[in-house]
């Protein structure tokens, strides 16, 4: 048994810094690199990129980055986990695989965990008595069949383990938990029992600090202006302990901070109960977390307690569920604030004469409202607004055609509405599909992950 190991964080949703999983790798020392590509909403994305090409559905630029680190996870310096499968985990597979090949190196090991896509088996799983009821409405899942794009369960750490246990240089998943990902190379490596309940949810702890990237180490911080060096940020890195205590660090090359406070922002990040963060490896509890700076740059976290797991996998689905449409004018001084309400209230009522059909219409103004939406009054029009306001305008509805047929009054309003307008490019906006999100529970004997090992 190791008697530490680090993981570092390369990647904390689809687009993340390029660069980040490279320096970690060629910054400094680290055991494993985890990865986390998947949000709800990309599930579907990647899904609709594989229906039309159905060797595209995971993440591709993945495969960049293994290229650019295959020297050191050949020579077994690091491994490899992430989500970056998607819904297509075998064509990203075949995509390592493939460039391996290409490069020169032989004997690299591939796994690949799936089994989460129950979309296809979706008709056999509700005929067993499986609803997949929504979370927040309480409805059949039956209900919206007809429009669903994806639907994939959440797995938890236990596959990953399988695989690093086949002595799987790079484990490429389908939908797991982001926390799994931290987790399971410290089941492996430490041989923790899952039942050990405080230990498991010290692994999903930590997997949280790391799944968002740089969250962690100085981005997206209340207090950013004190971050050294955040044009060259760092992403984190736990130096974790058998006792399932560990460190939150960072390479002292890499720009960015690592204290108390942004590893405790980073904890209270999407997270509902904290006293029950449910994940399909354990319940664990926020409350019982300890944490102290031993130095700089270092914080050490401790006391973590956890309780054993439900009998359930997440699901997360997502469907179709109507159209939307965006468009933008800047409207300028003097009066820019009441030149955009009354533009606003201009597109409403020709789209309403019109007999545009539409379920929501929103305006927006941005510089004024645009991220608190503070209603606007009268007593609003005064000296102390903007110069400058951007009127955004939203709609949707279920009739694509009608949301386009609006997209063709933004432009006219330059000259047919108020003065001083600027700011319309790109063209007339064109309705777009909206994506709903479908949380729902499964039980755990209703699945099972798969996972397979390949090698060049």
């Amino acid at each position: 048994m190791k008697q530490s190991i680090r993981i570092a964080s390369g990647q904390g949703f689809w687009g993340d810094l390029p660069s980040a999983p490279v320096n970690q790798v060629k910054l400094g020392d680290i055991d494993y690199l985890m990865m986390d590509y998947l949000a709800e909403v990309t599930m579907s994305i990647m899904q609709k990129q594989k229906l039309r090409n159905p060797e595209f559905g995971y993440a591709r630029d993945f495969v960049d980055v293994i290229k650019a680190i295959l020297p050191e996870i050949a020579s077994g310096k690091v491994r490899v986990l992430s989500n970056a499968g998607g819904v297509n985990p075998n064509a990203c597979k075949d995509a390592i695989l493939e460039a391996a090949k290409e490069a020169g190196f032989s004997g690299l090991k591939v796994a690949v965990v799936d089994g989460d896509d129950i979309l296809p088996d979706l008709d056999d799983l509700i005929s067993s008595g499986n609803e997949l009821a929504n979370m927040e409405t309480g409805k059949p899942i039956a209900s919206v069949k007809d429009q669903l794009l994806s639907a994939n369960v959440y797995f938890g750490a236990a596959p990953m383990v399988d695989a690093l246990a086949e002595g799987a240089h790079i484990v490429v998943t389908g939908r797991v938990t982001d926390t799994g990902l931290c987790l399971a190379p410290m089941v492996h490596e430490f041989g923790w029992s899952y039942s050990d309940f405080d230990k498991m949810a010290a692994g999903t702890v930590a997997g949280h600090i790391l799944e968002c990237g740089a969250q962690s180490s100085g981005g997206n911080f209340t207090d950013w202006e004190t971050v050294p060096d955040i044009e060259k940020i760092g992403f984190p890195i736990v130096e974790a302990n058998p006792d399932g205590t560990f460190v939150v660090t960072k390479h002292e090359k890499a720009g960015g901070l690592v204290s108390a406070m942004t590893v405790k922002e980073q904890l209270l990040y999407e997270i509902g109960d904290p006293s029950e963060y449910i994940t399909p490896d354990c319940v664990a509890d926020f409350t019982s977390i300890s944490l102290e700076e031993e130095g700089p740059n270092r914080v050490r976290v401790f006391g973590i307690k956890g309780t054993p797991d439900t009998p359930f996998y997440k699901v997360s689905a997502s469907y179709l569920d109507g159209y939307k449409l965006s468009g933008t004018l800047v409207y300028a001084w003097p009066d820019a604030l009441k030149k955009a309400v009354r533009a606003g209230e201009i597109l409403q009522a020709r789209a309403e004469n019109l007999g545009l059909r539409f379920d929501h219409f929103n305006t927006e103004y941005i510089g004024y409202n645009g991220c608190a939406e503070t209603p606007v009054e009268a007593k609003s029009f005064n000296r102390d607004t903007p110069d400058e306001v951007q009127l955004r305008v939203s709609l949707s509805g279920p009739h694509r055609d009608d949301l386009n047929r609006f997209g063709k009054e933004l432009a006219p309003l330059i000259l047919t509405g108020p003065s001083a307008v600027t700011g319309f490019a790109g063209g007339r906006p064109k309705a777009g599909e909206v994506v709903a999100y479908w949380p729902a529970l499964i039980k755990k004997t209703a699945v099972k992950p798969r996972t397979t090992l390949y090698s060049t």
